[in-house]
């Protein structure tokens, strides 16, 4: 592989990493405060809401098809109604996108073999 390769997985790497670790070293540091002191802690709203918009970040990129065409925009409709029904059905996590990602792929696989 070349080094510009390398140089991208790891500060991509350590870019994840800083996102998840923190928000979890302020929330640490954040109830040792109020402990230190006999104070009680709560989480500030801003920290609830970060995982919820996260995922929704994630899932706005990933609606988008690479190769926007009329057969990647129908398995990408097809994928997410699929997906919302499971998940509807069932109210689990993995379930649904193990469906979603099923359908999606046998969508495009149809509608390429189709055209």
């Amino acid at each position: 592989m070349q080094t510009d390769i390398w140089v991208a997985i790891i500060l991509a790497a350590i870019g994840t990493y800083a996102l998840r670790v923190g928000p979890l070293l302020w929330t640490q540091r954040h109830f040792n405060k109020h402990k230190a002191s006999n104070t009680e802690a709560r989480l500030p709203t801003w920290l609830s809401v970060l995982g919820p918009l996260m995922i929704a970040a994630m899932l706005g990129t990933s609606l988008i098809p690479k190769v926007p065409s009329a057969s990647s925009w129908f398995a990408t409709v097809v994928g997410t109604l699929v997906t919302i029904l499971v998940w509807r059905k069932f109210k689990s996590l993995g379930l649904p996108v193990f469906c979603g990602v099923l359908s999606f792929g046998l969508a495009l696989t149809a509608t390429l073999n189709w055209l």
